[in-house]
Protein backbone atom coordinates (compact mmCIF):
# COMPACT_ATOMS: atom_id res chain seq x y z
CA UNK A 1 0.00 0.00 0.00
CA UNK A 2 2.88 2.32 0.94
CA UNK A 3 3.91 1.73 -2.22
CA UNK A 4 0.84 2.75 -4.25
CA UNK A 5 1.43 6.11 -2.86
CA UNK A 6 4.53 6.42 -3.58
CA UNK A 7 4.05 5.87 -7.37
CA UNK A 8 0.86 8.01 -6.99
CA UNK A 9 2.42 11.30 -5.43
CA UNK A 10 5.35 10.90 -8.25
CA UNK A 11 3.05 11.07 -10.51
CA UNK A 12 1.14 13.77 -9.56
CA UNK A 13 4.77 16.11 -9.04
CA UNK A 14 5.29 14.66 -12.45
CA UNK A 15 2.05 16.27 -13.80
CA UNK A 16 2.44 19.12 -12.18
CA UNK A 17 5.93 19.60 -13.28
CA UNK A 18 5.32 18.81 -17.28
CA UNK A 19 5.28 22.22 -17.91
CA UNK A 20 1.69 21.43 -20.01
CA UNK A 21 0.01 24.50 -20.76
CA UNK A 22 -3.57 24.88 -20.55
CA UNK A 23 -6.55 26.37 -22.64
CA UNK A 24 -7.64 28.78 -19.60
CA UNK A 25 -8.61 31.47 -21.80
CA UNK A 26 -11.47 30.64 -24.05
CA UNK A 27 -11.43 33.30 -26.72
CA UNK A 28 -9.71 32.74 -30.04
CA UNK A 29 -7.93 34.98 -31.79
CA UNK A 30 -9.95 35.44 -35.01
CA UNK A 31 -8.62 34.06 -38.08
CA UNK A 32 -7.38 36.81 -40.34
CA UNK A 33 -8.42 35.60 -43.47
CA UNK A 34 -11.91 35.23 -42.33
CA UNK A 35 -11.20 39.12 -41.46
CA UNK A 36 -10.59 39.98 -45.30
CA UNK A 37 -12.89 42.80 -46.61
CA UNK A 38 -14.13 43.03 -50.55
CA UNK A 39 -13.89 46.37 -50.30
CA UNK A 40 -11.77 47.54 -52.85
CA UNK A 41 -11.81 51.24 -53.19
CA UNK A 42 -10.82 52.95 -49.62
CA UNK A 43 -10.78 56.58 -51.63
CA UNK A 44 -14.12 57.75 -49.64
CA UNK A 45 -12.97 56.71 -46.39
CA UNK A 46 -10.77 58.57 -44.06
CA UNK A 47 -7.58 57.36 -44.28
CA UNK A 48 -4.35 57.55 -41.41
CA UNK A 49 -1.05 56.08 -40.81
CA UNK A 50 0.68 54.81 -37.22
CA UNK A 51 3.62 54.35 -36.40
CA UNK A 52 4.19 51.77 -33.32
CA UNK A 53 7.80 51.09 -32.10
CA UNK A 54 8.65 47.69 -30.53
CA UNK A 55 11.69 45.80 -29.25
CA UNK A 56 12.64 42.63 -30.15
CA UNK A 57 15.60 42.50 -27.61
CA UNK A 58 17.05 45.78 -25.22
CA UNK A 59 20.41 45.87 -23.64
CA UNK A 60 21.77 45.64 -20.22
CA UNK A 61 24.91 45.90 -18.64
CA UNK A 62 26.56 46.75 -21.81
CA UNK A 63 26.06 46.52 -25.95
CA UNK A 64 27.18 43.02 -25.85
CA UNK A 65 24.45 41.72 -23.44
CA UNK A 66 20.57 41.80 -24.37
CA UNK A 67 17.12 40.77 -23.05
CA UNK A 68 15.47 39.04 -25.71
CA UNK A 69 11.91 40.21 -25.69
CA UNK A 70 8.13 38.61 -26.68
CA UNK A 71 6.26 41.61 -28.41
CA UNK A 72 2.61 41.28 -28.53
CA UNK A 73 1.11 44.21 -30.37
CA UNK A 74 -2.60 44.83 -29.88
CA UNK A 75 -4.30 46.15 -33.19
CA UNK A 76 -7.89 47.56 -31.15
CA UNK A 77 -11.10 49.43 -33.03
CA UNK A 78 -11.63 51.84 -30.22
CA UNK A 79 -15.34 52.71 -31.91
CA UNK A 80 -18.61 51.62 -30.19
CA UNK A 81 -19.96 51.37 -33.64
CA UNK A 82 -18.23 51.56 -36.90
CA UNK A 83 -15.18 48.84 -38.19
CA UNK A 84 -11.83 50.01 -38.83
CA UNK A 85 -10.33 48.81 -41.64
CA UNK A 86 -6.57 47.97 -41.58
CA UNK A 87 -4.70 48.43 -45.18
CA UNK A 88 -0.84 47.47 -43.99
CA UNK A 89 1.14 46.01 -41.10
CA UNK A 90 4.46 46.54 -42.33
CA UNK A 91 7.40 45.16 -39.55
CA UNK A 92 10.80 46.99 -39.61
CA UNK A 93 14.37 46.31 -38.41
CA UNK A 94 16.22 48.48 -36.25
CA UNK A 95 18.44 50.29 -39.88
CA UNK A 96 14.34 50.71 -41.37
CA UNK A 97 14.64 47.36 -43.73
CA UNK A 98 10.79 45.99 -44.48
CA UNK A 99 11.40 42.98 -43.01
CA UNK A 100 7.56 41.19 -42.76
CA UNK A 101 3.97 42.31 -44.08
CA UNK A 102 1.46 40.82 -42.15
CA UNK A 103 -1.59 42.34 -44.24
CA UNK A 104 -1.97 41.17 -48.09
CA UNK A 105 -5.15 42.30 -48.52
CA UNK A 106 -7.26 45.02 -46.30
CA UNK A 107 -8.70 43.47 -42.78
CA UNK A 108 -11.71 44.84 -40.76
CA UNK A 109 -11.81 45.06 -37.07
CA UNK A 110 -15.26 45.24 -35.66
CA UNK A 111 -16.48 48.07 -32.99
CA UNK A 112 -14.80 47.19 -29.87
CA UNK A 113 -12.85 44.24 -31.59
CA UNK A 114 -8.98 43.38 -30.71
CA UNK A 115 -6.51 41.61 -33.30
CA UNK A 116 -3.19 40.43 -31.89
CA UNK A 117 0.53 39.92 -33.46
CA UNK A 118 2.84 37.88 -31.59
CA UNK A 119 6.62 38.11 -32.30
CA UNK A 120 8.00 35.40 -30.43
CA UNK A 121 11.35 35.64 -28.14
CA UNK A 122 13.49 34.02 -30.64
CA UNK A 123 12.68 36.46 -33.46
CA UNK A 124 15.37 38.57 -32.90
CA UNK A 125 15.10 39.67 -36.57
CA UNK A 126 14.20 43.36 -35.72
CA UNK A 127 16.71 44.58 -33.35
CA UNK A 128 16.40 47.41 -30.45
CA UNK A 129 14.40 49.86 -32.98
CA UNK A 130 12.16 47.37 -34.61
CA UNK A 131 9.13 49.13 -35.13
CA UNK A 132 5.27 48.43 -37.39
CA UNK A 133 3.80 50.98 -40.07
CA UNK A 134 0.01 50.64 -39.98
CA UNK A 135 -2.08 52.21 -42.63
CA UNK A 136 -6.02 52.17 -41.75
CA UNK A 137 -9.20 53.48 -42.92
CA UNK A 138 -12.90 54.33 -41.42
CA UNK A 139 -15.62 55.43 -42.55
CA UNK A 140 -15.07 59.26 -40.67
CA UNK A 141 -12.11 60.49 -38.82
CA UNK A 142 -13.85 59.78 -35.01
CA UNK A 143 -12.05 57.85 -32.58
CA UNK A 144 -9.17 56.52 -34.63
CA UNK A 145 -7.78 52.76 -33.84
CA UNK A 146 -5.36 51.90 -31.11
CA UNK A 147 -1.85 50.26 -31.56
CA UNK A 148 -0.04 49.35 -28.49
CA UNK A 149 2.82 46.46 -28.34
CA UNK A 150 3.25 44.70 -24.73
CA UNK A 151 7.06 43.46 -24.76
CA UNK A 152 8.16 40.91 -22.37
CA UNK A 153 10.89 38.63 -20.77
CA UNK A 154 11.72 36.56 -18.28
CA UNK A 155 14.90 35.27 -17.67
CA UNK A 156 15.94 33.07 -14.13
CA UNK A 157 14.60 34.74 -11.56
CA UNK A 158 14.32 38.10 -13.70
CA UNK A 159 11.37 39.66 -15.26
CA UNK A 160 10.79 43.07 -17.19
CA UNK A 161 7.93 43.88 -18.91
CA UNK A 162 6.97 47.26 -20.64
CA UNK A 163 4.39 48.91 -23.40
CA UNK A 164 4.52 51.67 -25.90
CA UNK A 165 1.90 52.87 -28.13
CA UNK A 166 1.45 53.99 -31.81
CA UNK A 167 1.63 57.62 -32.78
CA UNK A 168 0.32 59.14 -35.81
CA UNK A 169 2.29 59.85 -39.44
CA UNK A 170 1.16 63.20 -40.97
CA UNK A 171 2.96 62.86 -44.67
Amino acid sequence: MRNIFKILAIALIINACSGKETDKYPIKQADWKSKQTNIGNFDDYFQGKTYLPVYSHIYHVHEHRTFDLTITVGIRNISLTDSVYILKADYFNTIGENIRQYIKNPIYLKPLETLEIIIEEQDIEGGSGANFVFDWAKINDKNPPLFEAVMISTYGQQGLSFTTRGVPIFE
